[in-house]
């Protein structure tokens, strides 16, 4: 889910669209305010004095009708909870545009939202997306529980259950917003996933299975970086888990301690594995520690198409460099390695990443929910539009997690 994050202040992640389950999300959003105050105007009087003017013809009748009649019928009418009908509508009206990361969020699930990019919360550890319309696991984020349970990218979520909260579902036609709430929970208590997995070169799924993850307080480390020896070579593994904000700080420091090994290291290897994207500017930020000028990427929106350059920091451009992702690396991270391959012919070492190419506005409303919306699709350096089909590596290589060393990293430093 790439971000244009205007305001320091404010939120994005996610990519979620990809929400963190932590949660979250393949995300990157532009964020945006509404600027409508918040009022007491009757809902009647607001759609009908707030529509857009060509929709004015649009008829209401349905809605109110279906609205009085759960007022005056409903066997429990006293429970019904005006607040929620709306938002229920509301939900409604985004999902039935078919884009499953144009979503409204309620104000709770807002507020949410903006704790997970802020890198703290409680959950499973799991940033979720689609795959063939099924609600899929972009990546366990690190060191998690859903990535210690033994849960991986790729995985398909077909069910869930959790006796705590009278769960037990099948996920067909699930939102990214129900699967938040849904797999969340208080911390300590346990959710089964029923998972479908590849197996085989061949790209075939294997029999269903589950998993019980018990959920636990989630912190989210940006950036980790290590320095590895191996075969004679020196390099910085450095490893960006997403775009959130918290990651220019911890980017900085890092980028401090390897221009203070100076030319004792042969290269560096970063890592964006599992790093499901974030803030848009992140992305351009981080891109440009290693291009000095250029293009990063370009948005094409409805209207016009922007350019966005490289801000000439390049503090790492004199350093060989090898780019690791694999099919967890989505949006935000996806447009890092793309630009570092089209403008620097950097190889990518690892799996074809996930395919997210679009850009999500992110607007906060007047009741304190949140709209998502698809604004725009990005388009890497030399033109390629990525959606759906990632972007492919040079040297196809996949990690063992039967094995305690990291074969990624290590043909990675053969490489270089």
């Amino acid at each position: 889910m790439v971000k244009k994050k205007i305001s320091t202040a404010e939120l994005r992640n996610l990519a979620v669209g990809l929400l963190l389950l932590t949660l979250g999300g393949v995300v990157g959003y532009r964020y945006g305010q509404s600027g409508i105050e918040p009022n007491n105007i009757p809902l009647s009087q607001i759609i009908k004095t707030q529509a857009p003017e060509e929709k004015q013809g649009v008829d209401f009748s349905v809605f109110w009708e279906v609205w009085s009649y759960l007022d005056q019928t409903y066997l429990d009418s006293d429970k019904l909870d005006a607040r929620e009908m709306v938002n229920g509508a509301v939900s409604g009206m985004t999902s039935a545009v078919g884009d499953p990361y144009t979503t409204y969020l309620p104000p709770k699930l807002n507020q949410r939202s903006a704790e997970d990019l802020a890198g703290s919360f409680y959950g499973v550890g799991i940033e979720l997306g689609y795959v063939d319309e099924t609600l899929a696991v972009v990546a366990p984020l690190n060191g998690t529980p859903a990535e210690k349970a033994g849960v991986q990218a790729g995985d398909l979520i077909l069910h869930v259950k959790d006796t705590n909260k009278d769960l037990d579902e099948d996920t067909t036609d699930w939102s990214l917003n129900n699967a938040v709430e849904q797999i969340r929970g208080r911390k300590n208590t346990q959710v089964t996933l029923t998972l479908l997995r590849k197996s085989g070169e061949e790209d075939n799924y294997g029999d269903p299975f589950d998993i019980d993850i018990t959920r636990g307080e989630i912190v989210v480390e940006s950036v980790k970086l290590e320095f590895v020896e191996h075969e004679g070579k020196r390099v910085a593994h450095l490893r960006v888990f997403k775009f959130g904000e918290r990651t220019p700080k911890e980017f900085d420091q890092a980028v401090g301690q390897i221009l203070s090994q100076g030319y004792q290291l042969d290269g560096i290897l970063l890592d964006l594995r599992n790093n499901a994207g974030g803030f848009f500017d992140g992305a351009i930020d981080l891109a440009s520690e290693f291009i000095e000028d250029g293009v990063v990427v370009a948005q094409k929106g409805k209207f016009t198409q922007q350019n966005f350059n490289a801000e000439g920091k390049a503090r790492l451009a004199k350093f060989p460099l090898l780019v690791l992702v694999n099919r967890g690396s989505a949006s935000a991270s996806e447009i890092v390695a793309g630009a570092l391959r089209d403008q620097l012919d950097a190889k990518l070492v690892g799996e074809n990443t996930f395919g997210k190419g679009t850009v999500q506005d992110r607007r906060k409303l007047s009741n304190g929910g949140g709209l998502h919306v698809t604004i725009a699709r990005w388009l890497l350096p030399k033109g390629d539009w990525i959606n759906d089909t990632g972007i492919p590596v040079n040297i196809e290589i996949k990690d063992d997690r039967e094995t305690e060393q990291d074969e990624v990293v290590l043909r990675a430093i053969e490489e270089l």
